[in-house]
C-alpha cells in the first residue's frame, strides 16, 4: 500500500456531488421513517460499506439505477429536510478537507413539497449559506435540467437560474441518461445561462461515448463536463479538451458501479491527466455507490499510483476548474502549496 501526505487535510474542491446522492445513509431511513415512505429493501439496506448492485450499460440496469435515486428523493418531503440534506453534504466535504463544495439539483423534484420552483430554489439557496457560515466550507449551487425532459423545460430552469446567478447559483447543468434525448436540443437552455454569466457544465461521455462530450463543447459551450471519461476514446477530441483547459469531472467509483469500466484500474485517470487535461475527481452519488471524495483520492493513490505532487495536481485543478469566489481559490491553492511543503510521513 503506498504511503503519503494526510489527504484529508489535502485542500480540494468537490464539483460533481448530486443533491439527492448526496443523503447519508442514516438520513435517508429516518427521513423516511418520519414520512413514512416504505424504500425498496436494497435502499433501506445500504450503507457504506454495502453498497446496492447496480449497473447502467442497458436499459434495465439503468431503470434499476433510477429506480432507487427516485426512492430516495422522494424522503426529502420539506424544507427542514432540505436544509438537513445540505448541512451535512457541506459537513461531510468539510471533513473531507473539501472547501468549496458545488451541489448540483434539480428544483422540479421538490419544488411540489416547496410551494413552487422559486421557493425551492430559494430554500436550496438558504441552507447553502447557512452550510457554509457553519462548516467554514463554501458552497455554490448549480441548478440542472433533466435531458428525458422537454427542452423548454430545460429553458424554464435556465432563466430561474439566470435570476440568481451572483447569488449563490454558480452554473448550469444537464444530468441523466445521457443516451436519451439529442443533446443539441438544449442549446437554447444553455445560451440563457450563459448570457447570465453562468458556467456550463453538462453531464457527458460516460454512458454515451466521446462524440456527446464534443456536443457538450460544441452546441452547450461546456466549460466542464460531468465524467468525459470516454474523451480518451478520441486522440483529437482529448487533445481539444487538453488545448481549451476544459475540466473532467471524473468520479472513478461510479464509472466502475455503473459498469462503464469493469474495475478502477481500467478508469482512464492516468491517460487522461498524461495528456494534459484538468481533472477534478467527485463522488457523484455517495448514496448509492458508497463512497465519497476522499476515497476518489485514495483510489488515484492506490489504484492508480499517483504520487503527493499528483494528487495535489488533481486538487488544483478541482479549485481552478470551480466557480469558487477569487478569495476561496487562491485560499485553497496556498493551502495545497502547504500540503506539499509539509514532510510526508517516514
Amino acid at each position: 500500500m503506498s504511503t503519503g501526505r494526510d489527504l484529508r487535510t489535502l485542500p480540494k474542491a468537490h464539483l460533481h456531488l448530486h443533491f439527492t446522492g448526496s443523503l447519508r445513509a442514516r438520513t435517508l431511513r429516518e427521513l423516511a421513517a418520519e414520512h413514512q415512505v416504505r424504500l425498496p429493501d436494497t435502499l433501506a439496506e445500504v450503507d457504506g460499506e454495502h453498497p446496492p448492485e447496480l449497473r447502467a450499460t442497458d436499459e434495465r440496469g439503468w431503470f434499476r439505477f433510477q429506480r432507487l435515486y427516485d426512492a430516495a428523493r422522494s424522503v426529502v418531503r420539506g424544507e427542514a429536510d432540505v436544509r438537513r440534506l445540505v448541512r451535512e453534504a457541506a459537513h461531510d466535504d468539510h471533513a473531507e478537507g473539501s472547501g468549496w463544495l458545488e451541489i448540483q439539483v434539480d428544483p422540479t423534484s421538490y419544488a411540489p413539497h416547496l410551494g413552487g420552483l422559486t421557493p425551492a430554489v430559494e430554500v436550496v439557496l438558504d441552507a447553502a449559506r447557512e452550510a457554509a457560515a457553519e462548516t467554514g466550507t463554501g458552497v455554490g449551487v448549480i441548478i440542472a435540467a433533466n435531458r428525458i425532459r422537454h427542452p423548454l423545460d430545460a429553458r424554464t430552469l435556465a432563466r430561474l437560474a439566470a435570476q440568481y446567478a451572483g447569488r449563490g447559483v454558480v452554473g448550469f447543468g444537464l444530468s441523466n441518461d445521457e443516451r436519451r434525448g439529442r443533446t443539441e436540443d438544449f442549446a437554447g437552455a444553455f445560451r440563457i445561462a450563459a448570457r447570465a454569466g453562468l458556467l456550463a457544465v453538462p453531464h457527458g461521455g460516460e454512458l454515451g461515448g466521446p462524440r456527446n462530450v464534443a456536443t457538450c463543447l460544441d452546441a452547450l459551450g461546456a466549460r466542464r463536463v460531468g465524467h468525459g471519461v470516454r474523451s480518451v476514446e478520441d486522440p483529437a477530441l482529448l487533445d481539444r479538451i487538453a488545448e481549451d483547459g476544459i475540466t473532467l469531472e471524473v468520479c472513478p467509483t461510479s464509472n466502475v458501479r455503473l459498469g462503464v469500466y469493469a474495475t478502477a484500474a481500467d478508469v482512464p485517470l492516468k491517460e487522461l491527466t498524461a495528456a494534459g487535461v484538468p481533472v477534478s475527481l467527485g463522488a457523484d452519488d455517495p448514496l448509492l455507490f458508497g463512497s465519497r471524495l476522499l476515497d476518489q483520492y485514495e483510489l488515484a493513490r492506490e489504484v492508480h499510483g499517483f504520487d503527493d505532487e499528483a494528487l495535489a495536481e488533481l486538487a488544483r485543478c478541482s479549485v481552478r476548474g470551480s466557480a469558487a469566489p477569487d478569495d476561496i481559490r487562491s485560499s485553497l491553492l496556498d493551502g495545497i502549496d502547504r500540503w506539499l511543503a509539509t514532510e510526508p510521513p517516514s
